[in-house]
């Protein structure tokens, strides 16, 4: 099982001076990948644009892939968004993984003025556009002349892309185009079964390969602390009672947390029930100060090996 890791802490004057400081961390750890999420209109937590902190990231650190959980593609153009994606990819020498996304909230959407109905055919066909332009196929004429992408990614012919989807038809969507999909980080375990087989049956009924990367986010804190376990636990439960209402009610429902032991046997627990094999470990727990989350990271890693 390979682990990843979200930013733990944003939202300060220094944004990307202190995300690329946690990067560096992540790679220090041996984490495979750092990844950010995309959030506009938020306030002080707002993270507009993912692939320009990535670069900063990619800056500090020479090994470790750089994610994004969301990158909203109906809000975007998509031939520059193609260009700006095949520029980090080149900045970071091949490192992007980029998960993709609808958005679902309507407020985020009217600032663009774009219809929340057009969200799912606007990411369809800005999806289409930008793999052809990453594989070098002409995106336009001009006077007679082809024009094509330019730089192209590393990788060829693009980035691995996975795709967030939080319901049935964001599932089907993902499993039809054979892809992997980003669960929601509240699914219950059995909730998360039930949508990972739909998953790969729809891969299957549409006659892809076998998807081979079995992504899950979820909320992670590892401690022998049992003081420091208490105080995390009563922060999540305050946090799903506020932001999940209609979604899991228990901790232990959509997120691993408790000591070295408990952490080893809930990731052998996943594996078998899921087939889990990339776990994105998201932290960024409220009155959790950074030593503590850096040393819940450590475990995490020791607890997987």
């Amino acid at each position: 099982m390979k682990i990843a890791v979200t930013a733990w802490k944003f939202g300060t004057q220094g944004l990307a001076k202190e995300l690329a400081e946690q990067g560096e961390i992540a790679e220090s750890l041996g984490f495979d990948s750092f990844w950010l999420p995309e959030n506009h209109f938020t306030g002080p937590t707002a993270l507009p644009a993912p692939l320009m902190l990535l670069a900063a990231v990619a800056a500090r650190t020479s090994k470790i892939k750089l994610g994004t959980t969301s990158y909203l593609l109906p809000i975007r153009n998509p031939i520059l968004a193609a260009e700006e994606v095949a520029v980090l990819d080149r900045l970071s020498d091949g490192r992007v993984i980029l998960g993709i996304g609808r958005g679902f909230q309507p407020s985020m959407f009217k600032p663009f003025g774009i219809p929340t109905s057009e969200k799912r055919k606007r990411f369809k066909s800005n999806l289409e556009l930008m793999i052809n332009a990453w594989t070098g196929e002409p995106i336009a004429q001009f006077e007679g002349n082809d024009i094509t992408l330019s730089p192209l990614p590393v990788q060829q012919p693009h980035p691995p892309l996975w795709v967030a989807a939080f319901g049935p038809l964001a599932i089907k969507q993902a499993g039809t185009l054979g892809l992997p999909y980003i669960a929601s980080p509240v699914e219950t375990l059995s909730s998360l079964r039930e949508n990972i087989l739909a998953h790969q049956g729809h891969v299957r009924d549409t006659g892809h390969p076998p998807v081979e990367v079995i992504p899950v986010m979820r909320t992670v804190f590892v401690t022998d602390k049992p003081s420091l376990e208490n105080q995390v636990r009563e922060s999540l439960n305050l946090e799903v009672a506020s932001r999940f209402r209609d979604t899991a009610t228990s901790v232990d429902e959509w997120a691993i947390v408790g000591d070295s032991i408990a952490i080893k046997d809930k990731l052998t627990q996943y594996r078998e029930t899921l087939g889990l094999n990339y776990l994105i470990a998201r932290g960024r727990i409220q009155g959790v100060d950074n030593d503590d989350q850096v040393r819940s990271h450590e475990l995490l890693l020791k607890a997987a090996s």
